[in-house]
């Protein structure tokens, strides 16, 4: 399994996934806002997405875990 992490601090703007879907390597899985500038958030692995770990409008620190793959 592998976590889809967020690479900012910010605010979760619009998650791109939802839980059964499968991603490949460098799909955007999560927008973040921060400082008014939209960062795609895009998967490292390819997998299945088993858990969304945010929600929409959440604060987000850097390095937490937004989607969890499997």
């Amino acid at each position: 399994m592998a976590n889809v992490e967020a690479h900012i601090t910010g605010t979760v703007w619009k998650v791109e996934c939802k839980v059964g879907d499968t991603i490949e390597e460098g799909d955007t899985v999560v927008i973040l806002e921060s400082m008014k500038m939209e960062m795609p958030v895009e998967a490292e692995d390819a997998g299945t997405v088993k858990a969304i770990l945010c929600a929409e409008g959440q604060a987000v620190s850097e390095g937490d875990a937004l989607v969890e793959l499997e």
